[in-house]
């Protein structure tokens, strides 16, 4: 029987290359995106599609029941949705942090509250959730974004070892610049910032860095993190962790250098750009 797998944020970049990924390998695929429209082209391509917000329960619990009834199985999830709040710590106000909190963390947890249940039945399937190396090296203006993907890590990490046993995989897939649309979404969210000029050579930082470029030139393309998510999935035995491109590589591997080393190399990147 055809495997089904549900991807969250399928709207574009990651999510989307994901879909079509699976497509690609025969699987049956519910994609979803907070805007039904922005979708709709997937369904021309063969997906099922569904509007979702992860920050909504009733939704959530919405579209997993669809699923089930529709094909009888989750063999994978995907917890793509997700987005950047960047900027100093200090200039971030608490609701920007909470939505932060609440669609990269405690949506991913939504959607496995109401996924596992049935993996746990079938004592077999899939999590694979979108992080990043920020998750392990966080830098001046990443630490909002960078404190959700390492709550949400921390959370994969304790679900792989209790789901174990029942014979259900927990996958983090960390990649490196992507050229997508993330950065476009990034810069909207700089504008909730308390601007006060105390912190401008962090934020010549981050409007120089390659996350509001979305990946530039150098990003890798999403359907390189899709085949990977595709890959994990359909393996017997996936690694915990895959970190995806040089960059991520580099990023993850200088988290082994002394805290003073990478704070000093931050502080000298600053000067530089500023």
């Amino acid at each position: 029987m055809t495997k089904t797998a549900l991807v969250t944020g399928a709207s574009s970049g990651i999510g989307r290359a994901t879909a079509a990924a699976f497509l690609r390998r025969d699987w049956t695929v519910h994609a979803t995106a907070r805007e039904a429209d922005d979708v709709a082209d997937l369904a021309d391509a063969g997906c099922a599609t569904a509007e979702l917000d992860v920050t909504d329960d009733a939704q959530v619990d919405r579209v997993v029941d669809r699923v089930l009834e529709e094909t009888g199985r989750i063999d994978c999830l995907v917890n793509n949705a997700g987005y950047g709040q960047y900027g100093p710590v200090e200039d971030v106000p608490l609701d920007a942090l909470h939505d932060q909190f609440d669609v990269n963390v405690y949506g991913p947890h939504r959607m496995v509250r109401a996924v596992l249940p049935h993996m746990r039945r079938r004592e077999r399937g899939t999590v694979v959730t979108i992080s990043s190396p920020q998750a392990r090296v966080t830098t001046a203006g990443g630490g909002p974004y960078a404190a959700s993907k390492a709550a949400v890590e921390s959370l994969s990490d304790a679900l792989r070892v209790e789901a174990d046993e029942y014979g259900i995989d927990v996958v983090v897939v960390e990649p490196g610049p992507v050229r997508t649309a993330f950065g476009d979404r990034a810069e909207d969210q700089l504008r909730r910032l308390e601007r006060r000029g105390n912190y401008e050579s962090v934020y010549d930082l981050i409007e120089g860095s390659t996350v509001l470029a979305s990946g530039g030139d150098v990003g890798l393309h999403p359907s390189e993190v899709g085949r990977v998510v595709v890959d994990a999935a359909s393996t017997s035995d996936p690694d915990p962790r895959y970190v995806v491109g040089t960059t991520a590589r580099l990023v993850a591997a200088s988290r082994h250098l002394p805290d003073r080393w990478r704070d000093g190399a931050s502080r000298l990147v600053r000067w530089l750009v500023s």
